[in-house]
């Protein structure tokens, strides 16, 4: 029989919001296989919020203050509120692992360990507890999910319906803003992309929108699980989330959008959103005929060849690798790329040449496709 725990801690202390995300198959997971156990979690604000409601978390915990060593103090302060039997972590700075190690209880301190450079981070942490005894197999293949509120549900509706009523096309939500430069589409291309999708009569909305000039409606502020609300209520009226590899995105797709990535420095295959996990390069969709509205979609999931790529549509979304073959994109190590603090791309001065590769017939081609396939989330 599975050994299992009654006092768990789980620290994700990386920053994003995109980062809690990844991890919350694993939290899940552990909650399935402990059911009685208590299950904290120490992570950040704002993604903090996502999983206080959430009813496999018994507690949520943040860093008190923002001043350096604070997340090591966090871990200290969650270690003698209430010592774990296991603890998990995503998290390896500061000696964080060391302490954990030092509690006494089962740890799991290296969720990176040997990555492959096509498995999707979130698998890989699945992959690693599942070896580890820790999760069940019915768990290695599941995908991130947010718990919503009913409160956040009936607001993202309201705000939703207010803006858009019960359109004829689908929706789409244009996440124009990312939190490094080396993630952020050119901004002129976010204007061509809102005003071709306004003339094929979609409502085109907005997250991170410039206060002074927005490129579309922007959707109403609000805390993360009200934005996620709104999110599902974009995806229940068969719409899509557009955006590059950042938080908001992941938290749609985790709402049940269908999203449409654009993703440039870090690999798709290792960090995509599209639920089946398939890539298309830059050039392959403009003038597809299946994938620009004509005809028949693939089924949701379900690959289909475009241009001698695979393309997944509908429910899955689809995730676009700008210059697929860049000599400088270390999956597996993104952070030591040249690009990554500083956004200075060794291949074009003027800014991150991936990204640049995606132009905007592309992005309006994937975003058509992948209109339509929304799902609900609990």
């Amino acid at each position: 029989m599975a050994e299992t725990y009654g006092e768990i801690l789980v620290v994700d202390l990386l920053g994003g919001i995109g980062d809690l995300l990844m991890l919350l198959p694993a939290v899940h997971g552990l909650a399935r296989r402990n059911p009685r156990a208590r299950l904290r979690v120490l992570t950040h604000e704002p993604g903090a919020e996502l999983v206080r409601a959430d009813p496999a978390v018994t507690h949520v915990r943040t860093p008190r203050h923002g001043r350096p060593g604070a997340e090591r103090e966090a871990v200290l302060d969650a270690l003698a509120a209430a010592p774990p039997d296991l603890a998990v972590t995503t998290t390896r700075y500061d000696g964080i692992p060391d302490l954990l190690e030092a509690s006494g209880a089962r740890c799991v301190t290296d969720l990176w360990r040997r990555p492959p450079p096509d498995q999707p981070v979130g698998e890989r942490y699945l992959a690693i507890l599942h070896a580890e005894g820790l999760l069940d197999r019915v768990d290695v293949t599941t995908r991130p999910r947010v718990h919503l509120p009913a409160a956040a549900r009936a607001a993202g509706e309201r705000a939703v319906a207010r803006l858009v009523g019960e359109p004829a096309a689908p929706p789409v939500v244009l996440v124009t803003d990312a939190g490094m430069a080396v993630k952020r589409w050119p901004a002129g291309r976010w204007r061509d992309l809102a005003a071709a999708l306004t003339r094929l009569g979609h409502p085109v909305l907005t997250v991170g929108a410039d206060p002074v000039d927005p490129v579309a409606v922007p959707l109403p502020r609000g805390d993360l699980p009200v934005l996620a609300g709104q999110f599902a209520a974009v995806a229940r009226r068969g719409g899509v989330v557009v955006g590059p590899d950042t938080g908001p995105v992941r938290l749609a797709a985790a709402a049940g959008s269908p999203t449409v990535g654009l993703f440039g420095p870090t690999d798709a295959r290792r960090y995509g959103m599209a639920e089946a996990r398939v890539v298309a390069g830059a050039g392959t969709l403009a003038g597809a005929g299946t994938l620009a509205g004509a005809g028949t979609l693939a089924e949701p999931g379900v690959p289909t060849r475009v241009g001698g790529t695979a393309v997944s549509v509908a429910s899955a979304g689809v995730d676009l690798q700008g210059l697929p073959e860049c000599p400088h994109r270390l999956p597996t190590a993104i952070t030591e790329q040249p690009c990554w603090w500083q956004a200075r791309c060794p291949l074009d001065p003027s800014g991150p040449a991936c990204l640049a590769d995606l132009d905007v017939a592309d992005v309006l081609a994937a975003t058509r496709a992948a209109a339509g396939g929304g799902a609900s989330t609990g």
